[in-house]
């Protein structure tokens, strides 16, 4: 390296010591993890319960059931005692059981799709579409805002209050054809990366969307925080809401948050005090004992049909950590006042498809009967 090259690049042991990694985490100390698997830190701050506890609606998303009609989906649910759904509308779900546009079009048979599930007291709760709406593909773009656009007119029409999705994520530059997800700020032209995405890419799209979701009478956006996409923990999340409003909110996946050392209790009272939570997806997490410590917990399998051989790998509520751990997550789910519903989210390899939600209702519902004292 020159001289010259010296005088102007950030060393990389200058950026651990005092850069945006140490300064963002306050409070974070070395030592031993604590029961939960996380690093120690101070207590957090419980609120107090409330007199009368929120029987939170147990439900599933959709997808899962993606080869039934949504007649036999209806059955199935029912036979389980769900209390409400998650509808896909397009984008990385698709849209199995909810035809957006013949629905957009003639409100009679919006009606009529939604009576579906009013005769069977199951809630629609939540209208979903996951996609890349700062793609940096043009085409995949405006293919993903307008789905986003659809689901807003739909979920106006159907008096659904939140819809979900992700916050996508764009290239590096203006001449980037593909996504690229930016996370630690060294070497230099990293933090260049992540400054251009929100500044140029990220807020001003969330703006307005946020504005279109307003006119159409939808002020909850529940951005799911996953890896891949720009909003991938709660700091992102808050940092985008902060940018851009209270409309901007989480999908509360636990699932992702586990393998990135996050205690599940204090990210929901964390967001739960902003009243930052406007969905909650329900799936558990593996970290793999015998894989993690050699290779680390970014260690996925090139072939995602093999997921169970990697570091990390999604689980069946109750079948990664305790139902005692989800007890808990239920719980704080409670104190915190959470408005939504609990949306079993089923990708458990082991126990696929139609098995894992009848597992993970079973556990979830036994929780919420302890806690609540009844048979609820």
């Amino acid at each position: 390296m020159s001289k010259k090259s010296k005088g102007q690049s950030l060393s990389r042991r200058k950026f651990l010591t005092t850069g945006s990694l140490i300064a963002a985490a306050p409070g974070v100390v070395s030592g031993a993890l604590n029961a939960r698997g996380t690093l120690p830190s101070a207590p957090p701050v419980i609120p107090t319960p409330p007199s009368s506890m929120r029987k939170i609606p147990i439900g599933v998303f959709d997808p899962v059931y993606k080869d039934l009609s949504l007649e036999a989906m209806l059955d199935k649910i029912t036979a389980l005692g769900l209390e409400a759904v998650e509808i896909g509308t397009g984008g990385y779900p698709t849209s199995p059981h909810c035809p957006v546009a013949d629905l957009l079009a003639d409100p009679a048979k919006a009606r009529a799709w939604k009576k579906k599930f009013e005769d069977r007291n199951i809630l629609v709760a939540t209208l979903s579409c996951h996609g890349n709406p700062v793609h940096p593909d043009p085409a995949i773009a405006q293919r993903d805002v307008e789905t986003f656009h659809r689901t807003a007119l739909l979920a106006e029409r159907l008096e659904v209050p939140v819809i979900v999705g992700f916050s996508g994520c764009p290239g590096g530059s203006p001449a980037d054809k593909m996504p690229n997800w930016a996370t630690y700020r060294w070497p230099p032209e990293f933090d260049a990366i992540l400054k251009w995405q929100w500044k140029e890419k990220v807020v001003p799209y969330w703006k307005e969307a946020a504005k279109f979701a307003r006119e159409h009478g939808i002020r909850k956006l529940a951005l799911e925080m996953h890896p891949g996409f720009v909003v991938y923990n709660p700091m992102t999340l808050l940092k985008l809401r902060d940018a851009v409003g209270e409309e901007i909110g989480a999908n509360c996946d636990l699932s992702h948050l586990f393998w990135q050392g996050c205690d599940p209790i204090e990210v929901i009272h964390l967001l739960g005090k902003q009243g930052a939570i406007f969905h909650a997806h329900m799936k558990d997490t593996v970290i793999a004992r015998e894989v993690a410590p050699k290779y680390g917990v970014l260690n996925f399998p090139e072939d995602l049909a093999k997921a169970a051989e990697g570091s990390v790998y999604f689980r069946a509520v109750g079948y990664g950590h305790s139902a005692t751990l989800w007890k808990d997550i239920v719980r704080a789910y409670m104190e915190v006042g959470y408005q939504g519903i609990l949306s079993i989210e089923n990708e458990d390899p082991i126990l696929p498809g139609e098995v894992g939600v009848e597992r993970a209702a079973a556990v979830l519902k036994n929780v919420r009967s302890e806690l609540l004292g009844s048979a609820a």
